[in-house]
């Protein structure tokens, strides 16, 4: 089988409203009240806390509760349905998607992959030698939309990370790509190029949500839209900066549906050539984040 992409990203929050405003904010495309939709056709869906169709927390508050992967095409789903029915308790909704949880508890949905291909437009960028953007001035960013949820980070409690991550490698076919022994497991999708859809984050020794990215088309568009979100009100996370893991650049927001979100933009993708790099050592979290002495005061 294969797993393509994230199809639907789940929360359980204490206020419906407040979290359709961030992620409306965020660049997200309201389809109704409680759902939003990133420019590839995935879904942000906002529910409540007390809501019995969720998932079991595994935190208290508002949280991530649930991730539904997307696969090819139907027989990919019903294989998993017959694979996962052997040792887990697994329910179909009315939609056809598949219900289940991971060895952490987290919530697990597969369903039939939907993509839609967005029309966007990356301007060229020009340096010495290598000039790609000729008599073209670049026009202001405007308004940023994220093309789609490219990974999510959930953190997991050291005892039992080999099996949260067996897991995902042997029942769904991911692949680890970077294996940092003191803090957690960097895992691609079969059927993704990113180099990770996936970090298992056993740093905290605890279960919950890490946070989700959201690819953006470029360098511009990861400050300029968390510079929206700065202005409409939202708490920065994390300040600019560029991944040592992954190479992407990010900017993090604390978000009220739980964990953060993630502008990500210009990730390292790979193929099967990529060999597992294995850590001993944690990496710096950043190869740089943005500093300033701009009055006295860093950014």
């Amino acid at each position: 089988m294969t797993v393509l992409r994230i199809e639907r990203a789940v929360y359980g929050v204490d206020d419906v409203p407040e979290s359709a405003r961030f992620f409306g904010d965020f660049g997200l495309t309201l389809v109704t009240p409680s759902t939003l939709a990133t420019r590839t056709g995935q879904l942000v869906e906002l529910r409540p806390m007390d809501d019995p169709a969720l998932p079991a927390p595994v935190e208290p508050g508002p949280a991530l509760r649930e991730i539904v992967w997307g696969v090819r095409e139907q027989r990919d789903l019903d294989r998993l349905h017959e694979d996962l029915s052997r040792d887990r308790e697994v329910r179909v909704d009315g939609h056809g998607v598949l219900h289940t949880v991971d060895e952490t508890g987290f919530g697990l949905g597969i369903a039939v992959a939907a993509p839609v291909v967005p029309e966007q437009h990356v301007p060229p960028a020009n340096s010495l030698g290598a000039v790609r953007r000729w008599n073209a001035p670049l026009d202001p960013p405007g308004r940023v939309r994220p093309l789609r949820i490219c990974h999510v980070a959930w953190n997991i409690p050291k005892e039992g990370r080999e099996e949260a991550v067996e897991f995902y490698v042997r029942r769904l076919g991911f692949r680890i790509t970077d294996q940092v022994l003191p803090m957690g497991t960097f895992l691609q999708a079969p059927g993704d190029d990113d180099q990770h859809t996936m970090l298992l984050c056993h740093r905290p020794d605890r279960a919950g949500t890490n946070h989700t990215a959201y690819e953006v088309a470029s360098f511009d568009d990861v400050v300029v839209g968390a510079n929206h979100m700065i202005a409409a009100g939202w708490r920065e996370a994390r300040k600019l900066g560029r991944h040592t893991v992954g190479s992407n650049v990010f900017r993090f927001l604390h978000a009220p549906c739980g964990g953060r979100v993630e502008y990500a933009a210009d990730m390292d993708r790979v193929d099967d050539s990529y060999e597992t790099r294995v850590h001993e050592t944690t990496p710096p979290h950043h190869l740089w984040t943005l500093q300033s002495n701009r009055d006295g005061e860093q950014a």
